[in-house]
């Protein structure tokens, strides 16, 4: 790796909580937890983009797209569409869905919920998932460079820095 993830492109779009967003341009979400940070990448225009995940499923809820598992796939599907991508040419990571809290389980165990929610609502809509960094009790930060091409860079709480 040849930068940190940690050392962010000034030109870097902040993905927060709840957050999207679709083009070329550099985007990064920090401090993911139980969320999850899914990137989807067009490999033929090399574009692509990134929502901040909190939770698996919205009820009916339309406040901010990106924050829900099933809302923020259709969103960005429906962004990058615009943008000319076709669902042909799409491919998925994710990254996140720690365990924040160990004393929980069970049904409180909302980043491997999330992490289901998302891995079953992409084979719905038939875009591989290709990469992931998921689960685990660290938080993450990840950078994503579409011109890149689509190796995510992620760096965990405790300082040890990946790619996939």
């Amino acid at each position: 790796m040849d930068e940190e993830p940690t050392r962010y492109n000034a030109k870097a779009i902040v993905i927060g909580i709840g957050d999207y967003h679709t083009g070329a341009e550099p985007m990064t979400s920090i401090g993911l937890g139980s969320c999850i940070g899914l990137i989807i990448h067009d490999t033929k225009l090399g574009i692509g983009g990134m929502a901040h995940i909190m939770l698996p499923e919205s009820g009916g809820k339309r406040d901010r797209l990106g924050k829900y598992a099933d809302t923020a796939i259709e969103i960005l599907m429906k962004e990058l569409s615009k943008k000319g991508c076709s669902s042909k040419t799409l491919q998925a990571k994710l990254v996140g869905g720690a365990q924040m809290f160990a004393n929980f389980s069970g049904n409180l165990s909302i980043g491997e919920r999330n992490v289901e929610a998302v891995r079953a609502k992409l084979k719905e809509n038939r875009i591989p998932i290709k990469g992931e960094d998921v689960g685990g009790t660290k938080g993450r930060t990840v950078m994503y460079c579409p011109e890149k091409g689509f190796t995510i860079s992620i760096r965990r709480a405790d300082g040890t820095c990946s790619e996939i």
